[in-house]
């Protein structure tokens, strides 16, 4: 990867638009040292790569289905090839132990990949409704904006549709994990995606993230990350009335209903939530159990959790690696303490690094019980390896708990009776519904209610929103 410093605009790897560029160093979260460095981009640099995908818009809109299929086969094969890169940059740069970067991290980018060809292959563009020609086309120039937690994920479910759509776009990717975005413009540029199509800025969401959103030229913006930063982006964006994609935070409920197998459905809930150290926005945060059984559910919990091994992403064996950044540890570190401050009690974990890990933004893996609806763990979105158990004394009050949140972006349930488990599904005020923790499945509708955002991702539901709809009356004469 040669091209840490520069971006790439209209089909070329240029160097920023003012010579005294700032840089920021890359942090490897499991040494807390700069392993590389990249250049941060400015209003001038957006400008330039939003003109370019202008530019290139008016052709390519106007390609074929069938030649956007070819292209993003392109970009599969191509990805593919350099599937081990992927894996190593991510690894680095986010502190995903390699095993994981290898099996859920990278692989996220070809099933979504492989995801949109196949739901390009059959999506209607047009059609006829009582009389009336209705056309679907590209929403124009796009700007996307992902987040450092999974960066193949997040960059290919915002590329991949936008490409499938005919749309032209810049990406910002998270200056925190930059390196992954880096790279999948090197995987572009070698798929032959025509120059001006897609282009890149690294930057800050203050500079280069302010500039997309206000900037008259982008019709619409896609954005993931905090529900805060997504408050900014809306703000930035209204004033030109674009479109605005928002998948932002989550505090996501676990339901543990009294037919589950509890220590089962505790298990695996436990490791759930603690899955890429606890950095997923639909991490199931939020256990709520039986009362009766409440005891024999932390102790489950406490099993599971002091089962994990946590160290650097490039040690063997290891479940969990570091969190993101230093801000990341601090933040967690804070909420750990107020837990306890609360009154909540510590299950396992708790705060401070785990036994010998002096350096590195590591995380005991860390459980509470006696969580109560008020308490701070089980309202913020905390962002790490930090479970909150809450007890229930009738399914309505579980409910009720559940949908007691800002947020509405993820929601869980396990049952002994698929019937029961979807009953409850009804219920709950959230976007995506995992019942007796179902696969991940790349097709599902990915995005959330209230403070969770707006908008869907995945499949055909990602490619709608890259999509405008027109409508001709009087097409048949």
């Amino acid at each position: 990867m040669q091209h840490t410093k520069q971006f790439y605009i209209d089909g070329q790897w240029v160097d920023p638009a003012d010579a005294h560029a700032a840089t920021l160093d890359v942090i490897d979260p499991s040494t807390a040292s700069a392993f590389a460095q990249i250049s941060l981009g400015s209003e001038a640099d957006v400008g330039r790569a939003v003109a370019a995908a202008k530019r290139a818009f008016a052709a390519y809109s106007e390609t074929t289905v069938a030649q956007r299929i070819d292209l993003l086969q392109a970009i599969l094969d191509v990805y593919r090839k350099r599937y081990d890169d992927m894996v190593h940059a991510i690894s680095r740069e986010m502190g995903a132990p390699l095993q994981y970067a290898n099996d859920a991290q990278a692989w996220t980018g070809v099933a979504h990949l492989e995801t949109m060809i196949r739901t390009l292959d059959t999506f209607e563009f047009e059609s006829m409704k009582n009389g009336i020609f209705i056309r679907k086309e590209a929403v124009g120039v796009c700007g996307l904006i992902t987040p450092w937690n999974w960066p193949a994920l997040q960059i290919t479910t915002k590329v991949a549709p936008a490409l499938a759509a005919g749309c032209t776009m810049v990406l910002k990717p998270s200056e925190l994990a930059p390196l992954s975005g880096i790279l999948f413009a090197e995987i572009l540029h070698e798929a032959g995606v025509p120059a001006g199509v897609f282009n890149l800025v690294n930057g800050e969401g203050r500079t280069v993230g302010e500039a997309m959103s206000r900037h008259p030229d982008i019709d619409m913006m896609s954005f993931t990350g905090s529900t805060r930063a997504g408050v900014q982006v809306a703000k930035a964006a209204a004033d030109t009335v674009k479109r605005v994609h928002q998948e932002l935070g989550g505090k996501s409920a676990n339901l543990i209903l009294e037919d589950a197998d509890l220590k089962e459905a505790v298990m695996r809930g436990t490791r759930a939530c603690f899955d890429n150290s606890g950095q997923s926005c639909d991490a199931p945060t939020r256990m709520f159990v039986p009362r009766a059984r409440e005891a024999e559910a932390l102790a489950y919990a406490k099993e599971a959790a002091q089962a994990l091994k946590v160290g650097p992403a490039d040690a063997s064996g290891i479940d969990l690696g570091p969190v993101i950044s230093e801000q990341q540890f601090d933040k967690i570190q804070h909420l750990i303490g107020v837990g306890v401050e609360e009154g909540a009690t510590l299950v396992a974990g708790g705060p401070g690094r785990p036994e010998g890990l002096k350096n590195g933004y590591f995380v005991q893996p860390t459980v509470f019980g006696k969580v109560t609806p008020g308490m701070t763990i089980a309202r913020e979105e905390i962002f790490g390896p930090v479970l909150s158990i809450l007890a229930y004394d009738s399914e309505d009050e579980a409910i009720a708990m559940a949908n007691d949140s800002l947020y509405g972006l993820a929601g869980y349930v396990q049952s002994g009776s698929l019937e029961h488990a979807r009953a409850v599904a009804k219920r709950l005020r959230t976007g995506t519904i995992y019942l007796n923790y179902a696969d991940y499945n790349p097709d599902a509708p990915f995005g959330g209610f209230k403070q969770s955002g707006n908008g869907r991702e995945y499949g055909e539901f990602g490619l709608e929103d890259f999509l405008e709809i027109k409508g001709v009356v009087g097409y048949e004469g």
